[in-house]
């Protein structure tokens, strides 16, 4: 199936992608309601979303651009310091932006 990606096919698209999200969102909520939040789930949760985290970094830390590793670093040291994740993500946006803006400035 082949929908163009120009006028109403951007439309349909868009359409079909929030349908999908809100369908996974909503269905693991309503999912969730039936399971008892016991000690083993609430460990089990704590855990699946640190590997999450872990998932998405990973691959960016290994083939991401020095910019991306020292934010990465930033966000890292400021989260163990404070640890606080705001202020941490926004640290290592904030390292991210400036190392990329300064950076062709030094070459």
């Amino acid at each position: 199936m082949n929908i163009e990606a120009t006028g109403l096919g951007t439309l349909i698209i868009l359409l079909a992608m929030a349908v999908a999200t809100l369908a996974t969102r909503w269905g693991g909520v309503f999912v969730m309601s039936f399971v008892p939040i016991g000690y083993r789930v609430r460990q089990f949760i704590h855990a699946m979303s640190g590997s999450v985290l872990v998932a998405l970094l990973a691959p960016l830390a290994v083939t991401g651009d020095n910019g991306a590793r020292l934010a990465l670093l930033t966000t890292a040291v400021i989260m163990l310091v404070l640890k606080k994740p705001l202020p941490a993500i926004a640290g290592g946006i904030l390292v991210a932006a400036l190392f990329r803006q300064l950076s062709p400035m030094l070459a």
